[in-house]
């Protein structure tokens, strides 16, 4: 009897690691949902959806993109934190929701490291200081002399937490009195800025440039210690005499925690070789992105240093977290 027993045992247990494996061998099994938590025509948005042909095709499995703005992500990284663990829901996301938020907010309702699975690195994307031409200012010196002239009566506008830490830290290192208004995402924003609602907007230089290039605002500054390769007009923000000004986002993917790291694994490599197509490359400089890969443990330790980098950014702009 314990004989029969113990070989019930061993083949239940041999079966279970059959099962286990070709669940990780028929990844994916359905569709991927790769969840943006910005509206439509942000970055992240575009590099969802760019990124999202190419593994389509790799991993022969159709690819959805949703959109669920608001609340600076937490919507989206939580419905993300939530689902089912088999690696089909992906967040699409940026150091928002896995850097910023955690010093921003009081509380927040999903772990940046322990309600994930880190999959991998996507990008890194420069800010651009935009204003409304109504600004009586082409340059930082003279957008920082009219704002200290007329403190408390300026506004700026984001849609995202970079935007907000980029407008913040201007403040903070320039000492000008300016007001933030939140928005959903930092398309809206800039449809306000045009619209004279907001005076200036500091966002992803996707969603900047075609304005600036078009004439409809006026574009003062970039947010990287180094000129921008897609802008190499636009002067940084150090250049306009906002010293020690530098600030980047980034993008990256992440799973529910408890993913099986074989699928994991998978969806890594079919973003990586999407990332590294010659012709999806040109596609995301277009959109205003400079592609970057990682290893998920790459992009795990990462995520940490973030934490912390973000925490200080938070902590010397004076931002009480809400």
């Amino acid at each position: 009897m314990k004989t029969t027993a113990l070989r019930m045992i061993l083949a239940g247990a041999a079966f279970f690691g059959l099962a286990i494996g070709a669940g990780a061998q028929d990844y994916p099994s359905k569709s991927l949902k790769l969840i943006v938590p910005f509206a439509a025509g942000s970055a992240t948005d575009a590099l969802a959806r760019i990124l999202g042909e190419h593994v389509s095709k790799s991993l022969g499995q159709p690819v959805i993109v949703e959109n669920i703005a608001g609340a600076s992500g937490v919507i989206a990284a939580q419905n993300v934190a939530r689902a089912e663990p088999d690696g089909h829901t992906v967040l699409i996301t940026t150091n928002t929701t896995h850097g910023a938020n955690q010093s921003l907010m009081k509380n927040v309702p999903y772990d940046a490291v322990t309600s994930f699975e880190a999959v991998a690195k996507l990008g890194t994307i420069t800010l651009a200081l935009a204003t409304h031409p109504a600004v009586p200012a082409t340059t930082v010196q003279e957008f920082v002399a009219y704002a200290r002239a007329n403190p408390g009566k300026l506004t700026f506008g984001a849609g995202s937490s970079s935007s907000r830490i980029a407008g913040e830290m201007l403040k903070s290192l320039a000492g000008l009195d300016i007001t933030y208004v939140p928005y959903r995402s930092n398309p809206q924003a800039i449809t306000d800025l045009l619209g004279g609602q907001i005076n200036i907007v500091f966002a992803d230089i996707s969603t900047t440039l075609p304005q600036i290039k078009a004439g409809k605002v006026n574009g003062l500054a970039v947010s990287t210690a180094k000129r921008s390769v897609l802008a190499p007009d636009l002067p940084t923000m150090a250049e306009g005499g906002v010293k020690g000004y530098d600030l980047a986002a980034w993008f990256a993917a992440f799973v529910p925690a408890k993913t099986p790291r074989a699928s994991v694994d998978k969806l890594n490599q079919a973003l990586v070789n999407a990332i590294n197509d010659d012709a999806t490359k040109k596609r995301l400089l277009a959109a205003g992105i400079e592609p970057e890969t990682s290893t998920p443990d790459e992009l795990r330790a990462f995520v940490g240093t973030e934490l912390a980098k973000w925490a200080g950014i938070v902590k010397a702009a004076g931002i009480q977290p809400e």
